[in-house]
């Protein structure tokens, strides 16, 4: 085969530029700290040159000049004299800009994160944490010392060539190149001598991309090149074709993960519609550095041809599930933009998210096994409550959530069966640690009476109960705005000294406070608590308030109610003191503090509020020692 490729040593002329702060320290942690997994670098840089050549070919539908070759293929030459690995392709390249903006640059958060993420992986999962972070091509330097990136993009007649030794800069010049492609030329370290052997290279294309759909050659000691991998399109042939291995190796090309599955989903639609899918739910949480993409990737391939991975092939709430969908039913030729409006996606994507439902809840049935898959991707799932209208009920059915008396995962249904016969509603509690929710003081009157409340920890849970509102004829009720419900089932009447305390401390407590309360009120279901907040009657709760304001969403100001119990200690203490005209100012604001403390809150001045408690304490009478 005639070489694509011709260049001029990128040391002799060329833009010298700086690696962002980012990079240089992202190129270290992968050098050293993914050492002993050198071989992935191969599966990376592959995958990258199929995706290039899937992005060619689908740019090549409605721009001719972009189309690919005949021959288009990945193409693996080892040069053991000069010491050169070269990895080249045919796809759609990289302009001088493409090269500075894609391989020079790296988002501050998602290194930071990488980072973290190294130091508290096991050695078995360091590994994927390279695909999930998109950061594959600086796995090369794992193995080279210096790597040329030479690439022509397609329907360009210009190349360029980026060249780095990832010491802190890289440099781009002019360069040559007979067609549109990339060309990733490594040189090999002294200790790497295994990665210019044709044979290794091949092992490990076999075992990390044998399901690519291009084909992948390997250049011999002899010149001659060898298929290096089957391109099988796995997701057609019959489900009794295909063993574990395959299916697992293909689940990890197209996931980036190195797990095993927790479902797959293999089946073949036919009739009015006809597609083939290939689905898999992963057996582990991704990693995500930054804000998850809130879209499903699923790859769409019309005829085996992939087309694209933004389809939207399943809903926001189930983009954790990977894999393929193959259609007959579509033109080759179809946009993106096209693609939304097709009628046939749209039932295509009902058919394949039906089915996906349909596994989820057949694999509820077996609680341990379903305990896996909800920790991963519980919070995620939950969105659907909130988001689909269609599925929202039979969603809720699935769903799993923890309680204040039971051990483990609990669904709605199981509460149901144990509500009290005069209980009118699930009771829930909304917070942002569920180690924290049961010591919460909101609870303290429905424990004391004997009311279970789920616990509601994750962000989504301040939305979807409200959007729901019902299940099988029962409401949803969030305990810090419901909590007058408490009256239905008995409370202890206020003593006549209870009274007493409230009249004279309540007005001191709004005089004291001011604008920081909407108002403070009596309540009977506190018990060890002396305060604790609630939301105004007409308003949000205080959960869903705070994630608005982290989120920067314009948020009503609205002063929460600070709600005081008349049978605590204190309040009858605070009433002495109100009574015999002591200032009350300090202990007011200090009680606020500690009320937003324990509603998960810090104090509005934290200072402030340590000199306030430390006078308190510094006025408490001297203990006489231990006593024994």
């Amino acid at each position: 085969m005639t070489e694509n490729t011709t260049t001029t040593p990128p040391e002799a002329t060329g833009e010298q530029h700086e690696f962002s702060a980012e990079v240089g320290r992202l190129l270290d942690l992968v050098v050293h700290a993914l050492y002993s997994e050198r071989e992935i670098f191969l599966r990376e840089l592959v995958a990258n040159a199929a995706d290039a050549t899937d992005k060619r070919r689908f740019e090549a539908l409605t721009d001719g000049a972009r189309a690919l070759p005949d021959d288009a293929k990945i193409r693996i030459n080892p040069d053991k004299d000069a010491r050169l690995l070269t990895i080249s392709d045919d796809g759609a390249g990289m302009s001088k800009e493409d090269l500075a903006r894609n391989l020079g640059t790296i988002a501050r958060s998602g290194t930071r994160a990488f980072g973290e993420e190294l130091a508290n992986a096991r050695p078995e999962d360091k590994p994927s944490l390279i695909g999930q972070f998109g950061v594959g091509f600086y796995a090369a330097f794992m193995v080279a010392d210096r790597v040329d990136v030479i690439s022509r993009r397609a329907g360009s007649d210009e190349a360029w060539c980026w060249s780095s030794t990832g010491k802190g800069n890289y440099t781009i010049s002019p360069a040559t190149r007979d067609r549109a492609g990339t060309d990733i030329i490594m040189h090999i370290k002294e200790d790497a001598n295994d990665f210019l052997d044709s044979w290794q290279l091949e092992t490990i294309v076999r075992k990390w991309a044998d399901h690519i759909s291009w084909p992948i050659t390997i250049v011999k000691d002899d010149g001659e090149e060898t298929s290096a991998n089957k391109g099988t399109a796995l997701w057609r042939k019959p489900r009794g074709e295909i063993d574990e291995e395959q299916l697992n190796e293909f689940y990890r090309h197209v996931s980036h993960n190195f797990d095993t599955p927790w479902a797959t989903l293999h089946w073949h639609a036919e009739g009015m519609l006809e597609f083939s899918a290939l689905l898999f739910i992963p057996g582990s949480k991704p990693f995500e550095f930054a804000e998850p993409v809130r879209e499903s990737q699923i790859r769409l391939h019309v005829r085996r041809m992939f087309i694209t991975d933004d389809a939207g092939l399943l809903p926001p709430w189930l983009r954790f599930v990977t894999g393929v969908v193959d259609t007959e039913d579509l033109p080759l030729n179809v946009s993106r933009e096209m693609l939304q409006a097709t009628p046939v996606l749209a039932r295509i994507r009902k058919a394949v998210t039906n089915r996906v439902i349909s596994e989820l809840k057949t694999r509820s049935k077996d609680e341990a096994d379903f305990e896996k898959f909800w920790d991963n991707f519980g919070p995620t799932f939950k969105e659907g409550i909130w988001d689909d209208a269609e599925h929202r009920t039979e969603l809720a059915t699935i769903a799993r959530f923890r309680s204040s008396t039971q051990d483990g995962w609990t669904t709605l249904d199981a509460y149901l069966e144990r509500k009290k016969p005069e209980q009118e509603a699930i009771y829930y509690l909304t917070g942002d640690r569920t180690e924290m929710l049961p010591s919460s003081p909101q609870l303290e009157g429905f424990r004391a009476r004997g009311i279970e409340v789920l616990l509601l920890s994750d962000p989504v849970d301040s939305f979807w109960p409200e959007r729901l509102g019902v299940y099988k004829d029962t409401p949803l009720r969030n305990i810090s705005q419901f909590h007058t419900d408490l009256e239905k089932f008995g409370a202890p009447e206020e003593t006549q000294a209870e009274k007493d305390a409230l009249d004279v401390v309540i007005p001191a407590l709004k005089e004291a406070l001011g604008d920081a309360v909407s108002d403070v009120k009596g309540t009977n279901r506190l018990v060890s608590s002396a305060v604790v907040l609630a939301a105004p009657e007409s308003g949000p709760d205080l959960q869903m308030i705070r994630l608005m304001k982290r989120s920067g969403q314009q948020v009503p100001d609205t002063a929460p109610v600070l709600q005081v119990n008349p049978a605590h200690p204190l309040i009858a203490d605070l009433a002495t003191r109100v009574k015999n005209g002591d200032p009350v100012q300090d202990i007011a604001l200090t009680l606020m503090d500690m009320a937003r403390i324990q509603d998960g809150e810090s104090p509005k001045d934290p200072t402030g509020f340590a000199q306030r408690l430390t006078t308190i304490l510094t006025r408490l009478p001297l203990s006489d020692g231990p006593q024994g």
